[in-house]
């Protein structure tokens, strides 16, 4: 696809006037920009940011964006002090700060410093409500239009933000004294904000089970799981794969194998190359295996209430085998960064090789086409060869 060109068009050939063309306006060199990071072309993105900084060195939303153009070029400490210079107490902020900016800076600060970044998220937090507190004032009815989705967007956000307050809690903060009780008022703050909001639902789940309270969190997982179920696969409210996954982690946890197997095959519907699916898969039906209760049966299919086909214990170290094997394979052709998946893989398949279950002899030749790529014929599309000039006069 070929990039927007951002000029006036060329006056006619007979026109007395000066040809040379209408500089762009600096919400279409923004728009400009923001495209270019989005497609990793920071370098490209840099210079449109730098030309609307020529023209106006105060512009809050450009310099947002040269900092987020460093942080993803790799440059965190250059990044750092763009973003410190629009809170306060620098006098170049704006009043109030954007919360994104916040929201940045405890990326930036989460590894080094876990306090500094909550006290980040907090601001973004209180920017975000009074956001929310204020819409719909002095609005006239017209206006109104669209407003309901603007604040369902914030509430998400919110909830969003919280959640990563919580992930800092128990991970980074996990043995400091206030620690639960933190997670506690958090997680109560954003369901007051969202109630029905999966994403804090299932941080709620993982305190649960940090707090040896299973019970609870299974029930966390039932109304996730309900308000999922019937969302279409193409809907832009659909799970992400890494939501999926993380669900299907969680449900292992519980023992909740027919919701683990569920999730992990929408995860495969959308990306049959993802390794850790395959892998969680796997190692579902291992788990299985060696769980009493799970003999005879997956006794209803979690993902469409149909009744599920009763499965054997060979049945089940058979599948195992199967998606250990595809991990292994895709593991290694990715060049997979997560190695410890990889060591799990090899020691489940070697119990598997314990108890006599192979890997699966080549049946017909081409069978494995199944996990290349999702053209037609088979063959992969480059979209990166296109023109990608563009025009910054």
């Amino acid at each position: 696809m070929h990039s927007t060109v951002l000029e006036a068009p060329h006056p006619p050939q007979s026109s007395k006037k000066s040809k040379s063309k209408a500089a762009p306006t600096t919400e279409a060199l923004l728009a400009k920009a923001q495209e270019l990071v989005v497609q990793c072309e920071y370098e490209l993105g840099r210079q449109f940011v730098d030309r609307v900084l020529e023209r106006d060195s105060e512009n809050v939303e450009a310099r947002e964006l040269k900092g987020v153009v460093e942080m993803e070029a790799g440059n965190p400490e250059r990044a750092k002090g763009i973003f410190l210079s629009l809170v306060p107490p620098s006098p170049s902020a704006p009043s109030p700060a954007p919360p994104s900016v916040h929201l940045y800076l405890a990326q930036l600060l989460a590894d080094d410093d876990p306090r500094a970044a909550l006290g980040q998220y907090r601001t973004a937090v209180d920017l975000l409500v009074t956001r929310l507190g204020g819409k719909g004032k002095g609005k006239t009815e017209k206006s109104l239009e669209g407003l309901e989705e603007e604040e369902e967007e914030i509430r998400r956000m919110v909830v969003r933000v919280c959640c990563s307050m919580v992930d800092i809690w128990m991970t980074d903060l996990c043995f400091e004294p206030e620690a639960e009780s933190s997670c506690e008022e958090i997680l109560r703050h954003a369901l007051d904000t969202d109630p029905e909001n999966t994403e804090a639902l299932l941080s709620l789940a993982s305190v649960r089970m940090s707090q040896q309270r299973p019970d609870e969190a299974e029930q966390c997982v039932h109304k996730v799981w309900s308000t999922w179920e019937g969302i279409a696969a193409d809907s832009p409210s659909h799970p992400a794969p890494p939501t999926l996954l993380s669900f299907a982690r969680l449900c292992l946890e519980l023992n909740l194998f027919a919701l683990a197997l569920a999730s992990l095959s929408r995860t495969l519907e959308m990306d049959d190359q993802e390794v850790e699916a395959w892998y969680l898969e796997g190692w579902a039906f291992w788990l299985m295996y060696q769980d009493e209760g799970s003999a005879v049966n997956l006794t209803q299919s979690a993902q469409d209430g149909e009744q599920g086909e009763k499965m054997t214990k060979e049945d089940m170290l058979r599948d195992a085998r199967d998606c250990l094997d595809t991990c292994a394979m895709l593991h290694q052709a990715q060049e997979h960064p997560d190695e410890q998946i990889l060591l799990h893989v090899k020691e489940l398949l070697g119990e598997l090789e314990a108890l006599g279950v192979h890997a699966a002899l080549p049946e017909e030749e081409g069978e494995g086409e199944q996990l290349t790529g999702d053209g037609d014929d088979g063959e992969w599309v480059d979209e990166d060869d296109e023109d990608k000039d563009v025009d910054m006069s």
